[in-house]
């Protein structure tokens, strides 16, 4: 009886040892993969800043003004004149909105009178009755 038990409890150990080593590896997979994410995250953060900061400095007025004097003959561009804008007063208004404040009226005129329509849900709720 003894050894029998005995010899469970080892197969037990030895299952529970097995299982802790493999969630040991595991979660060290799973740790190594979460550091390389970030790591290539850090890697397209800084790549991303440099394409910005590139991206700035070719939008320059300075950098962008003698590629189109190069290219005027092609593009014909001319400078905006004040003329090509629309006025404020010719956008339309915001219509205005009327408030439909009877529901409230109501709820507030049954208050006053004494009667409550929550009261009322709930009892009708109960009694399985609708209103």
């Amino acid at each position: 009886m003894i050894k029998t038990l005995n010899f469970i409890l080892v197969c037990t150990s030895l299952v529970g040892l097995v299982g802790v080593y493999a969630l040991k590896f595991h979660v060290e997979d799973t740790a190594s993969a979460k550091s390389a994410l970030e790591r290539q995250i850090e890697r397209q953060q800084a790549s991303l800043s440099l394409l910005e900061a590139e991206w700035a400095y070719l939008n320059q007025p300075t950098h962008v003004a003698p590629i189109i004097a190069r290219h005027n003959e092609v593009l014909m561009l001319q400078p905006t004149k004040p003329t090509q804008f629309a006025a404020i007063d010719s956008l339309p208004m915001r219509p205005v909105v009327q408030l439909d404040t009877t529901a409230l009226d109501v709820l507030f005129e049954s208050l006053e009178s004494g009667v409550d329509p929550i009261e009322q849900l709930i009892e009708a709720s109960e009694n399985g009755t609708a209103l």
